[in-house]
C-alpha cells in the first residue's frame, strides 16, 4: 500500500509515523509531504531516509491513502484535490460537520466507512475519541440519552 502523510514534519505527522511503525503497517511506498518551508527535510522511518515533498505540487495519484495532519486550512485547500485520486483521512476539524464525510472512530463506528461519498474520512478530535471509546459499551448496555462534557486543554494543544 502506498501511503502519503501531509504535515509529516509536524507533531501529529510524526506521531502517525510512530503508529505506522509500531503497528508494523505494510507500506510499499511512503510519501512525506509538507509546506514549502519543510521541503527537502529528511525523516528517518524504518531505517530508511525520506525526503519531504512539496504539498503544492504533490501528485496524489501515487497514494492509496493520504493522512492529512496539517490543520483545517490545508484540508480545505488540498483534501478535495487529493480525494480525486486517493482516500483521505483528515485529522483536522474541517470536515467533521460535513454530512457527506463520515466522522469515524474505528473502534466505535467503523461500519460507517461504507458511507464514504467524497473519498474523505474525518477523524474525531482527541477528547472525543477517548470519550466515545469509554461510552460505547455503556451505551450498548444502558442506552445513554444525554452527555454533558467539559474539557480543559492546554493552549498549545
Amino acid at each position: 500500500m502506498n501511503i502519503c502523510i501531509v504535515g509529516a514534519t509536524g507533531n501529529v505527522g510524526r506521531k502517525i509515523l510512530d503508529v505506522l511503525d509500531k503497528k508494523n503497517f505494510s507500506i510499499d511506498q511512503l510519501y512525506l509531504v509538507a509546506s514549502k518551508k519543510s521541503v527537502g527535510k529528511k525523516i528517518l522511518f524504518k531505517k530508511k531516509e525520506y525526503i519531504v515533498s512539496n504539498l503544492e505540487d504533490f501528485d496524489f495519484s501515487k497514494c492509496d491513502i493520504a493522512f492529512f495532519s496539517a490543520g483545517g486550512n490545508i484540508a480545505e485547500k488540498f483534501a478535495d484535490k487529493a480525494a480525486r485520486h486517493t482516500i483521505v483521512i483528515d485529522n483536522s476539524s474541517f470536515f467533521r460537520m460535513d454530512p457527506d464525510v463520515p466522522l469515524i472512530v474505528p473502534q466505535v463506528n467503523a461500519a460507517n466507512i461504507k458511507n464514504i461519498k467524497k473519498n474523505i474520512i474525518a477523524n474525531a478530535n482527541c477528547s472525543t475519541i477517548q470519550m466515545v471509546l469509554a461510552l460505547k459499551p455503556l451505551h450498548e448496555a444502558f442506552k445513554i440519552k444525554r452527555i454533558i462534557v467539559s474539557t480543559y486543554q492546554s493552549v498549545s494543544g
